[in-house]
């Protein structure tokens, strides 16, 4: 992949950290604005075009959470990487809460960071070259350029990672999906915290679908999910 116009917003207070982190990217060709506290993130967002946001969790004046939740506000397609040193199993939840796509927890080397980086950022770039994917459900019509959804009650705005996983249901319509199935390829990887995250999103995408009576999300317990719905698909 070339980076060489890649934006990356980094908010990081930790200057060793920082440092290494911006070198490092800046040597695989990205171009790196570093930001030492949540504030002046916020700051440099409104101003500049970034393609991807790294923030760590613990920040003076505004932390990671706080930075996420206004990036959402302006953009639900912008990929949010936390940086953090905790792991307590709350903190990962909220932070998937606030909209950040993933999360890295301290120490960790450099080249799992660029690697997770990519899956975004090629993710994002597919998106762009993409044409417009649209799906009926039903009686709604789902738009996963657009991350919109229309239905006959009410029109919502999606996040990408409940544009990510709709689509996945939409892709495989009526078939049992297993726990891990669902989170390899919408998240990546299966893992507990992710698991837990994505339950977050599956009780939301069911709320979504309850506009339409013939459509449901089902829970499979012990197993996985099954989405029950006429899906047609057109690009």
């Amino acid at each position: 992949m070339q980076h060489d116009r890649i934006q990356v917003l980094l908010a990081e207070d930790d200057e060793a950290l920082g440092d290494v982190i911006k070198d490092n990217l800046e040597q695989e060709g990205y171009q790196v604005t570093w930001c030492k506290n949540g504030q002046d993130a916020l700051s440099r967002f409104d101003k500049d075009v970034f393609d991807i946001c790294l923030l760590d969790v613990m920040m003076p004046d505004k932390d990671g959470f706080t930075v996420a939740k206004r990036i959402r506000l302006i953009s639900d397609v912008m990929p949010i990487l936390f940086i953090t040193a905790r792991s307590m199993e709350e903190d990962k939840i909220k932070g998937f809460q606030t909209g950040a796509d993933d999360y890295i927890t301290k120490p960790f080397s450099i080249k799992e960071l660029m690697l997770r980086m990519e899956v975004f950022l090629r993710r994002t770039r597919k998106l762009n070259a993409e044409q417009t994917r649209q799906y009926a459900i039903g009686s709604m019509t789902f738009n996963f350029n657009d991350l919109k959804m229309q239905g006959p009650v009410e029109n919502i705005n999606l996040t990408q990672r409940e544009a990510d996983l709709l689509k996945f249901f939409c892709d495989h319509p009526n078939s049992l999906l297993k726990r891990e199935e669902v989170l390899l390829n919408v998240w990546g990887k299966d893992d507990y915290f992710l698991g837990r995250s994505m339950d977050v999103f599956i009780a939301k995408i069911r709320k979504y679908c309850k506009q339409d009576a013939s459509v449901s999300l089902e829970t499979v317990h012990g197993v996985g999910f099954r989405f029950n719905a006429t899906v047609d698909r057109a690009v």
